[in-house]
């Protein structure tokens, strides 16, 4: 997947994953109750600083805090921008 937006130092564009369509148990979820996704997919990331290297790669599936990143649209696409250090870990 390529995105023409190169984030810059030690930030990273995420896709998030999609929202729960129904629950466990088969009932639909509203557009209104459904979650917000905690979990996505780096798709770019900056160079690191100086004296800290980045650790996440393109790719990678990782996890995030709920409040983490702005939301930003990027060719009509939502992605949320955070800093590597609001990523809490990457799904192996």
């Amino acid at each position: 997947m390529s995105v023409k937006f190169k984030p810059l130092a030690d930030r990273v564009l995420i896709e998030a994953a999609p929202a729960e369509q129904k629950t466990a148990s088969g009932i639909f979820i509203p557009d209104t109750a459904k979650e917000k996704p905690l979990n996505g997919t780096v798709v770019a990331m900056g160079t690191g600083k100086k004296d800290e290297p980045m650790t996440v790669k393109v790719g990678d599936s990782v996890l995030y805090g709920q409040y983490s990143g702005t939301e930003i649209k990027i060719d009509g696409k939502s992605y949320l921008i955070m800093k590597e250090a609001d990523i809490y870990g990457v799904f192996n």
